[in-house]
């Protein structure tokens, strides 16, 4: 226990106090009393009181005004983002040196500088705040870990023939926009249902304006075929405006005119055609019953539940569009220990919505100390007002108690699946003869045909599983490299590997843990940092003795002899269970068949096979797609569209002359004649 000095304080009497409430008035009293509470830091006390001294430098010469803060350690990787209403009470606030928590103190300890952005208003530096925690993900905030895009649904109106597609990004296309989904499973299955019932085209534009006969999905009653006159357009409109309408929740309206059709349809004697609207009225029945709980009286709402155990936090979302439920997603946010729920919920919501629209309506599960300020922020970047409210009774408390029971069942399954995956490492480490339980195990895989498109990849795992943040692909490049020699191609990439290791990251250095989906666990780590060693305890590489011989040797050339290397060689026939394992000084050896570390390694392999296997497949699309435009100097992606809009192929521009290459609207002589001398340079 320690405090400071008060000799040290004579600056504070010029200080706000201290305290994360965001009170914004100059505290012009006298200095605290010697009774002050007294900090229980972890750490040096004068790393503390230096970096004290630094934020104190910085805040004599700030404004008394709304803006975002931002601090450095003397690596010039961000610590901690945050924003305030009065940037000089708020960054005097840390120079106090007293009654702050562990995680601030430590913070406070690794500063070694602070840059600042002023903004008009507080709500401009929420939305900044939150903005830029996203792009930096800095250690001592709240972090958002998995943050991939919404799919929703699209009905265009930019065409003739409406079109319906799963979308993501920017709504740069005309047409009305359905969701967010909570996943793409959830859209595919619905799209595949408004297909049936709606029959409305999935097809591209250029398909759809080339076809001479219907295709494959109007013969299975999957289409209108409108692209060769099967139905009037008018009529498709018509289909198209009902899908746009049950999409919006009116879903009874548009069920309800289905069945007057179909019994008109069956008193006039046509049962064919009453049987095609029984079968899309089945159609729409099956995507209201798999949506799970539905609402009466909230047509469109966002559900956030927060549930903590064992210092880990899961956020459970919940997405209520039209009255409809359209799916759920957990998260794992990174967040200190020391953090309460409120402040979770708070930070995790405003990233959140960084990207993507708010509804009118989020429901939360604690309360949030600025919620007036955060849904002001929400409703700048919307066209409507957004409410953030914390339901007491009634319906919407139903919804978020729905929620918050969702959150407690997946953190219980995370925190048991971190237990296994703790108890796998361990296991690991002891059947390869590790000291300890690996952190940190690296799988090394090829990829090839033949030698063609070369690649080899890594995959990274650790205690919160696979950490898809680290892995990387290597494409072979050396040309001294007999194709098809695995050897050669496995010494290359752990060479690359190695050698930039050696160069970047000192020999215990350590990284910040971002797990890269919502699947994997997270790790038991202690309070102070949540961290992941650069180097790996263990390496595993796909091959027998020779390819471990090559590994070794790659090593050895570059100096590093510390790292434990395995080769795993298939059984026979490729038998996943019979596989035999090389350790450098030991006599090859197999586990038990029934082993769960075998299990766990055979994982592992496959994961490598797969990563590997997927780079090289897209490498080798990419090749085959090539187009010969590319490689021509100074034509990038506008005047390579400029020459398709305007020959149709690249065959056409192939053929074409001079002269007709340069009448293309945006390309110039020098362009064009560029383009016909590739064309024609043996000729």
């Amino acid at each position: 226990m320690s405090r400071v000095p008060a000799k040290d304080r004579s600056f504070q009497k010029d200080l706000p106090p201290d305290g994360f409430d965001e009170r914004e008035e100059v505290d012009e009293s006298p200095e605290r009393a010697d009774d002050s509470p007294e900090i229980d830091f972890d750490f040096e006390e004068g790393a503390v009181k230096a970096g004290t001294e630094i934020i104190r430098r910085f805040w004599t010469t700030l404004p008394s005004g709304p803006g975002v803060y931002r601090m450095f350690d003397d690596k010039g990787d961000v610590l901690y983002v945050g924003k305030a209403k009065n940037l000089k009470a708020r960054v005097g606030s840390y120079a106090r040196g007293q009654a702050h928590s562990n995680r601030i103190a430590r913070m406070i300890s690794q500063t070694a500088a602070m840059e600042f952005v002023t903004t008009a208003t507080e709500t401009e530096a929420l939305l900044l705040e939150a903005n830029l925690i996203k792009q930096l993900k800095p250690r001592f905030n709240v972090l958002m870990r998995d943050d991939k895009s919404f799919p929703y649904i699209l009905v265009t109106a930019d065409s003739e023939a409406p079109q319906i597609v799963k979308h993501r990004g920017a709504r740069r296309r005309k047409g009305s926009y359905y969701g967010p989904f909570a996943s793409v499973w959830a859209v595919n299955r619905t799209v595949n249902a408004l297909q049936r019932a709606f029959l409305l085209r999935t097809c591209s534009d250029s398909y759809y304006e080339n076809r001479t006969r219907p295709c494959l999905l109007y013969q299975i009653k999957r289409c209108a075929g409108p692209c060769t006159g099967e139905i009037a357009l008018d009529d498709y409109a018509g289909m198209a405006e009902s899908a746009r309408a049950f999409l919006s929740g009116k879903s009874n309206a548009v069920k309800d005119r289905m069945r007057e059709e179909m019994q008109a349809a069956s008193e006039a004697l046509e049962f064919e055609r009453a049987a095609r609207f029984r079968d899309r009225i089945a159609a729409l029945s099956a995507i209201q019953g798999t949506q799970g709980v539905n609402t009466q009286g909230v047509e469109e709402a966002d559900v956030f539940a927060l549930d903590e155990q064992a210092g880990q936090f899961c956020i459970e979302v919940f997405f209520f569009r039209n009255f409809q439920n359209w799916g759920n997603r957990a998260y794992f946010p990174k967040a200190d220990r020391t953090m309460t729920p409120d402040e979770v919920l708070a930070s995790f919501i405003g990233q959140f919505y960084d990207d993507k629209p708010a509804p009118r309506i989020v429901l939360v599960s604690h309360p949030i100390e600025d919620a007036e300020l955060l849904g002001a922020a929400l409703s700048s970047r919307t066209e409507h007002r957004v409410e953030i409210h914390m339901p007491q009774r009634g319906e919407r408390k139903n919804l978020v108690l729905y929620a918050q029971r969702n959150a407690k069942e997946a953190l219980a399954r995370r925190l048991a699946d971190t237990a296994s995956q703790g108890k796998l490492l361990v296991a690991l480490g002891q059947s390869f003869g590790l000291a300890s339980s690996p952190r940190r195990v690296e799988v090394y895989d090829n990829s090839h045909i033949m030698g063609t498109n070369a690649v080899g990849g890594m995959i990274v795992a650790g205690p919160t599983g696979f950490m898809k943040t680290h892995y990387r692909t290597f494409t072979i490049k050396s040309e001294e490299i007999t194709p098809g020699d695995d050897y050669g191609m496995m010494r290359e990439v752990l060479q690359r590997r190695f050698k930039r290791l050696v160069k970047e990251a000192p020999r215990n250095a350590v990284e910040p843990v971002v797990a890269a989906d919502a699947s994997a666990p997270p790790a038991d780590l202690p309070d102070e940092v949540e961290t992941f060693p650069a180097w790996p305890d263990l390496v595993l590489v796909d091959g027998g003795k020779g390819q471990l011989d090559a590994a070794r040797t790659a090593l050895e050339e570059i100096g590093v002899t510390d790292v434990t290397l395995v080769g795993i060689a298939k059984g026979r026939d490729r038998d996943a269970g019979r596989e035999t394992f090389f350790v450098p000084g030991k006599p090859p050896f197999k586990l038990p068949p029934r082993d769960p570390t075998l299990y766990f390694v055979q994982r592992l392999r496959d994961e490598a096979h797969r990563f590997a296997i997927g780079t090289h497949r897209a490498k080798r699309k990419r090749e085959l797609v090539r187009n010969p435009l590319d490689e021509i100097g100074g034509i990038g992606p506008s005047r390579k569209r400029a020459l398709l809009n305007h020959f149709g192929t690249v065959k056409a521009i192939e053929r074409a002359a001079f002269e007709d290459i340069a009448k293309t609207p945006g390309v110039n002589a020098a362009t064009a004649r560029a383009v016909y001398d590739f064309f024609h340079a043996n000729g």
